[in-house]
């Protein structure tokens, strides 16, 4: 990437990184080595050098690529193997991320059973369709007044009982050609299809919960009488330079679920 390689040209033994290039990528001069080394990293991932679930440079090749120590490489590969953008396999090197791996295809869904118990998921798609966004969903996807959006809904059930109605919102721009045929043939998850078929990686997502009851139309999806109690989890989901690229409503009836959330 020729960022880097004009990095690396320009560093010396004293100041491996310039501060200059690192301010390219909207990091501050101040900002720790290892920071900067990370900036450039997700530089490259954004930029597709590295594809998901493809090999990145070993520790070694990095560090001479940007004349660090390969212990601020490692800090730097650490923390982005934190935020699940990078995965390290043991004797194998460092990989980039994808939805397809099981430990991150339903990163985002905290939904869990009261009695612990893993259970497979259960897709069923109602409907998708290309409309112009509504005025609350274009600002929440900054996208410009009459722009066109992507509606996907869907059920998902788990052990045959609906529990999740979700309302996806997508840009219509970065989604062109997807379809409830294309969505229903794919058999991994959602996010693996949007990675793999139209380049859209979501890397980390804000939520909104609250207690609503169920409509009508929520009642007869997910069999519940109107009004029974449901948790209502609106999420934005962000790519790279944090751009948002999917606003999903979300109806769960926790009867026998409940979202489960870690903090540190």
């Amino acid at each position: 990437m020729c960022c880097n390689a004009g990095m690396a040209a320009s560093a010396s033994s004293s100041n491996p990184v310039s501060p200059q290039r690192v301010g390219d990528v909207d990091s501050p001069s101040f900002s720790p080595l290892y920071q900067q080394i990370k900036a450039l990293l997700l530089r490259s991932l954004q930029g597709g050098e590295w594809r998901p679930g493809e090999a990145i440079p070993s520790e070694m090749e990095l560090a001479a690529r940007f004349k660090v120590s390969q212990g601020t490489v490692r800090k730097a590969i650490d923390e982005l193997a934190a935020e699940n953008l990078l995965l390290r396999r043991q004797g194998k090197g460092t990989f980039v991320a994808t939805h397809s791996e099981q430990k991150v295809q339903f990163r985002f869904l905290r939904l869990a059973r009261d009695d612990g118990e893993a259970a497979g998921v259960q897709r069923r798609f109602i409907d998708c369709r290309r409309l112009r966004a509504p005025s609350d969903v274009s600002r929440a996807l900054e996208l410009k007044s009459g722009d066109a959006v992507v509606q996907v809904r869907r059920v998902l059930s788990f052990r045959g009982t609906p529990v999740v109605l979700d309302d996806i919102w997508l840009p219509g721009q970065l989604f062109k050609g997807l379809t409830a045929e294309r969505l229903t043939e794919y058999r991994g998850p959602m996010y693996g299809l949007f990675e793999t078929e139209f380049g859209v990686r979501m890397i980390r997502a804000e939520e909104k919960i609250r207690a609503v009851a169920a409509d009508d139309a929520a009642g007869q999806l997910l069999g519940l009488t109107p009004g029974s109690p449901l948790l209502s989890v609106e999420r934005l989901s962000l790519t790279y330079d944090d751009k948002p690229v999917e606003l999903r409503r979300g109806l769960y009836n926790t009867e026998a679920h409940h979202y489960r959330n870690e903090l540190s």
